[in-house]
């Protein structure tokens, strides 16, 4: 019986791919023996990822490439194609959030500072939008194709204090959608487009606002917890599954759909 959720060979970009969700993604399709393209804003940090994926297997390479920049995922892109011919998934895993764009908990909404929210809505919003339109043109014109976008639990609910990050992946679940749609009717079934909303993870951008150095929990910390039926934070490699099904044959049915691996946090309301 075909294997479904085999991935030899397939050509997989990555953006954000030195982050911990995204670079851990990365690293694991790789292991299922994916050829896995590394792109990041900083070059040695790309240049580490790459030497660290080497010893998984030699089928990787690496590109500094700002997600924000036409002309560098131009270059990208056509690189790609020249030395590969082929993309098979993209992996939008490129964002993050700026205190400027977050109301403290001593601030109220009027504290927002407008520059940096503007800055966290392109990071995130056009950050995935654009590296979309760049690689899909490989899936228009192969009419087959993957792409995978990280959406967050602040898409659907008012999580407070994260005012432009929230607006930015509530645009990003929309956008999943159109896509999906749009390129389903344009060409075809095998072009699928579908997300991912983490629950709450630690990484270096979260770690002190919910987990004190004691190990403890924060007060932020605590209320996510309370909401969360499993009692616990994510671990990175928890979301790797639901990556490998949405990329994978064994969900060739499936599109226009924001998948969570949460822990059951948006499915509880607390009470």
């Amino acid at each position: 019986m075909k294997n479904l959720f085999e991935l030899t060979d397939k050509v997989i970009a990555v953006t954000g791919a030195v982050g911990v969700l995204a670079g851990g993604t990365a690293q694991y399709l790789q292991e299922q023996g994916a050829h896995v393209i590394y792109l990041d804003l900083n070059q040695d940090r790309v240049d580490q990822a790459v030497a660290e994926a080497k010893k998984i297997s030699k089928k990787c390479c690496g590109y500094a490439c700002n997600v924000l920049d036409q002309a560098a995922l131009d270059v990208v892109y056509e690189k790609i194609m020249d030395d590969i011919g082929r993309i098979d998934v993209l992996i939008n895993g490129a964002g993050g959030n700026m205190p400027g764009a977050t109301i403290g908990p001593d601030q109220d909404v009027f504290d927002l500072k407008i520059e940096d929210y503007s800055k966290v809505l392109d990071l995130n919003l056009k950050g995935t939008v654009m590296p979309t339109l760049t690689f899909a043109k490989a899936f228009k014109a192969q009419k087959a194709g993957c792409v995978v976008n990280f959406s967050s639990m602040s898409a659907t609910q008012a999580l407070t204090r994260v005012l432009g990050y929230s607006n930015a992946k509530a645009a990003i679940d929309n956008f999943t959608k159109w896509m999906a749609t749009e390129m389903a009717l344009k060409y075809g079934p095998g072009v699928r487009v579908n997300a991912l909303a983490p629950g709450f993870f630690i990484g270096n951008q979260n770690r002190a606002l919910l987990i004190k150095e004691d190990g403890s929990y924060t007060e932020r910390g605590q209320q996510v917890i309370n909401k969360t039926p499993f009692r616990r934070f994510g671990e990175q490699e928890e979301v790797y599954g639901t990556i490998h099904y949405l990329i994978s044959e064994a969900a060739k049915f499936v599109t226009g759909v924001i998948v969570p691996v949460d822990g059951g946090f948006s499915a509880y309301t607390g009470v």
